[in-house]
């Protein structure tokens, strides 16, 4: 888990990770054998974003093989792919895993985290009251049409990226490159850090 937070693109409003949480999330590795590091994106635009957000992470920690370790800072970014002012913009984050599920299995849970929160897929970019998307698993590499890894557009969106570098600045996207050096490529224009909100590790 990332202790602290560097400057760059890293907020200066978050504060250190106190030193008896990041031990309480070590110690529950034991209950792990051999698990895979993920980084999940998840967002929301409907509803109560940040407690869905909030909802979303509890989710995930209460899935048996998997541990959340990080979360990110919050970031508010303008939805893609529509009419400026046509949508709500997005509360967006993200999360590092320990776990031991499979990809395969991983993706489902995701799905079903999603559905939880009633995420409609009626639409491409449309509104929706949650996305959990995994961005990154280990190492692997794979044009799987299922789960695409590393996630197909994680490398050139500000979104994804910022939250991703704030928890964990030496991340890599595997086959891309660092993600600091992916985030100074992009334009962040539309992405902006929400100091004032904070999401919170599983306790």
């Amino acid at each position: 888990m990332t202790a602290s937070f560097t400057e760059g693109h890293s907020d200066p409003t978050v504060q250190p990770v106190p030193a008896s949480v990041v031990e309480q999330v070590d110690a529950a590795d034991t209950t792990l054998h051999n698990p895979k590091r993920a980084v999940v994106a998840i967002g929301s635009n409907l509803g109560n974003r940040l407690e869905t957000l909030q909802g979303a992470i509890d989710a995930l920690e209460d899935t048996p093989g998997v541990r959340v370790k990080a979360v990110s800072p919050v970031y508010e970014t303008e939805p893609w792919g529509v009419e400026p002012g046509s949508q709500p913009p997005y509360f967006n984050a993200v999360v590092v895993l320990k776990t031991t599920l499979p990809p395969s299995s991983l993706l489902e849970r995701a799905h079903a985290v999603e559905e939880a929160f009633h995420r409609v897929r009626d639409e491409r970019w449309g509104a929706r009251t949650l996305d959990v998307d995994i961005v990154a698993y280990a190492d692997v590499v794979s044009d799987d049409p299922h789960l695409t890894l590393p996630h197909p557009r994680a490398h050139e969106r500000a979104f994804v990226l910022a939250p991703w570098h704030d928890v964990d600045p030496e991340a890599r996207v595997p086959g891309r490159g660092a993600v600091a050096d992916l985030l100074d490529a992009v334009t962040r224009e539309g992405v902006q850090a929400r100091g004032d909100l904070e999401l919170r590790l599983p306790e």
